[in-house]
């Protein structure tokens, strides 16, 4: 992580690199190395300078999307659970760290991102040689069916047609250098999640789930799939998780309670957080300002940050090779 140190006039400066922007551990490293150096003879300050380079899978597949590092897929087993407020407040955290970060919404038939990061600051354009320009909302890169249909007009298309046009939106787009590509899925296990997975190598899917049992059901189901493609799922967010009432500050757990931290422990994977039925979330989306971004300083904000940070970190866990043997990790147990 040492980049460089330098020494003037007893003042120290030491340039660190991160493997993510969204490090959680940044405060405490900076710490450790300040206090470590402080104490050495003839030390009168020390600076700490962060940097980070975001580390890549390199793989079959990777003539798709060159400049991507990260591709990370947000899935359920059912509808309606929360996918979409995921995938754009983990977007905005992420980018709010520092990373460069785009979203596809591969939800073809019922494509709600639009709607959820407001006007584009840059609209939708098509480029040379018909190659189509990522809309920017928020400074992130966006692209969606949504953007090429009318408001109220259904989609009605088979597989294959499904198919090609993930493959445009791929192959394409100019999404230029992203350390992350978050990729907001239709639910279930049909044949956009099939398609995702054959078309580019996905680095590792997020499961959100509500804290019954019937949508624990399905995203049991649903990460048998991720098995059987091999992509390793990087945890479990439970949404809706329960309902806090902004008067009296009354908790209501509307949808039952700990279902998806039931389920990581089960699964053996990192449970990602609790999130909130809060009116500021979903007014947020509707208004097209993620929480993340509306309300930066509020707990659910603050929350949406911390998974973001847990996601960055276990995708530099399973890219980055063990210090000790050379290889990669195949599996995110270190995390928990």
């Amino acid at each position: 992580m040492v980049r460089e140190v330098g020494v003037e006039n007893g003042k120290v400066r030491i340039d660190l690199k991160l493997t993510t922007p969204a490090c959680p551990s940044r405060d405490a490293i900076a710490a450790s190395v300040r206090e470590a150096v402080g104490r050495l003879a003839g030390v009168a300050g020390v600076e700490v300078v962060f940097s980070a380079d975001v580390a890549r899978r390199l793989g079959p597949q990777r003539e798709r999307l060159p400049g991507v590092r990260n591709i990370v897929a947000i899935a359920a087993g059912k509808g309606g659970v929360g996918k979409s407020t995921v995938a754009t407040n983990l977007a905005a955290a992420l980018h709010q760290q520092g990373a460069r970060v785009g979203i596809l919404d591969a939800d073809v038939f019922g494509p709600s991102i639009p709607q959820m990061m407001g006007n584009p600051e840059v609209p939708p354009d098509i480029g040379a040689g018909q190659t189509i320009k990522p809309a920017v909302h928020h400074g992130i890169q966006v692209v969606s069916v949504g953007f090429f249909v009318e408001r109220g007009t259904a989609i009605i298309w088979r597989g294959p047609m499904v198919h090609k046009l993930l493959q445009q939106f791929l192959e394409d787009v100019e999404w230029g250098e992203l350390d992350y590509l978050v990729v907001d899925l239709p639910p279930g296990t049909g044949d956009t999640q099939l398609s995702l997975s054959q078309l580019i190598p996905v680095t590792g899917a997020v499961m959100v789930t509500t804290p019954q049992e019937v949508s624990i059901l399905d995203v049991e189901k649903a990460m048998a799939m991720w098995k059987k493609v091999q992509v390793p799922v990087l945890g479990v967010v439970e949404n809706m998780s329960y309902y806090l009432c902004p008067s009296c500050g009354h908790r209501d757990e509307i949808f039952s309670r700990g279902g998806g931290r039931r389920l990581a422990e089960r699964e053996g994977l990192r449970f990602l957080g609790e999130v909130p039925l809060l009116p500021g979330v979903r007014s947020g989306g509707d208004a097209g300002i993620p929480i993340v971004l509306a309300e930066p300083k509020s707990p659910v904000a603050e929350l949406f940050v911390s998974i973001a940070q847990q996601v960055a970190c276990a995708l530099s866990v399973l890219n980055l090779p063990d210090p000790g043997t050379g290889k990669r990790s195949s599996r995110l147990s270190v995390l928990k």
